[in-house]
């Protein structure tokens, strides 16, 4: 029953996704989202501390900071793709975090590496491939997509290293300790954006405002849920490989809903998103090669 959470939270991050997609259009950038974002996921975190647990010792605060920096990184990378990149390309491409959560895992936490892993690196590249797919005549598109596709890459190693870390270090901790110090910490290290900003990360319109709030309240809300089941199921594999539904719901619901958030993806063409939509079920099906 706890695989229900990561597919809740697949569809909560898509639908956060689109609204920073929106906020974008609107002017808001990257480093002002990531401020308030990770604020509101800082909050939300911290009811969790009913949980209760028993606070290891200030030596031991060196473990949830290098949590969060890996957060932070992965946060800003992402944002940086939904900046000026297609939801419909980062969130699939961002899919790879599975199989690097294995490749790490094996590394950090001791299990063997497994032939699955090396066939499903191999199926991830052709749906990144077929993902880069766009028409010759649009040379603008193609570089925006390739940048997309590197910020998305380097999302997905951040995030999947966050989760192998995740895994090793809230057990001595407990989740009702270790999860809100670490996005308190993330929080923290998040103002260090604001020289960033061209003005004041509060001072922003309404609609933009609104696009800004809903993204963030989304994020956080689908970051608890994912990071909660992370820490007290331990069941990495398994809970990514249902998250990773996301990357075909961003490309379904860019071609449906898109529109409703302002978004025209769409508009680069029936072939363009069928070449999108293979490459999603691609990254898919190299996830599900790896959990089998």
């Amino acid at each position: 029953m706890h695989l229900f959470f990561p597919l809740l939270a697949s569809i909560l991050y898509v639908i956060a996704a689109l609204f920073f997609r929106q906020a974008a259009t609107r002017g808001v950038g990257p480093w002002r989202t990531a401020i308030i974002c990770n604020t509101f996921t800082a909050i939300a975190f911290f009811a969790l501390w009913p949980l209760g647990a028993e606070f290891p010792g200030w030596t031991a605060l060196w473990q949830p900071l290098i949590v969060a920096v890996l957060f932070v990184g992965g946060q800003v990378c992402t944002f940086l793709a939904l900046d000026k990149g297609d939801v419909s390309i980062a969130t699939p491409v961002m899919g790879i975090k599975l199989i690097l959560v294995a490749f790490f895992t094996t590394r950090l936490l001791s299990e063997s590496v497994r032939p699955a892993l090396w066939a499903a690196a191999v199926l991830s590249c052709v749906g990144i491939a077929l993902l880069h797919r766009t028409p010759r005549t649009q040379v603008a598109e193609r570089s925006r997509v390739t940048r997309t596709i590197v910020l998305a890459v380097l999302a997905g190693a951040a995030y999947a290293l966050f989760d192998v870390m995740v895994m090793k270090y809230a057990p001595a901790w407990g989740a009702g300790r270790f999860l809100p110090v670490t996005m308190a910490l993330a929080a923290g290290l998040s103002l260090g954006f604001l020289p960033l900003c061209q003005s004041s990360p509060i001072r922003l319109s309404r609609s933009q405002w609104r696009s800004l709030l809903s993204g963030s309240l989304f994020m956080a809300a689908q970051a608890m849920v994912l990071v909660t089941t992370l820490a007290v199921y331990q069941d990495g594999t398994a809970v990514n490989v249902i998250y990773n539904l996301r990357g075909l719901w961003s490309v379904v619901a860019v071609w449906l809903v898109g529109h409703w958030f302002g978004n025209v993806e769409k508009q680069l063409g029936a072939k363009t998103m069928r070449a999108r939509l293979l490459g999603a079920s691609a990254l898919s099906a190299a996830v599900v090669l790896v959990f089998v």
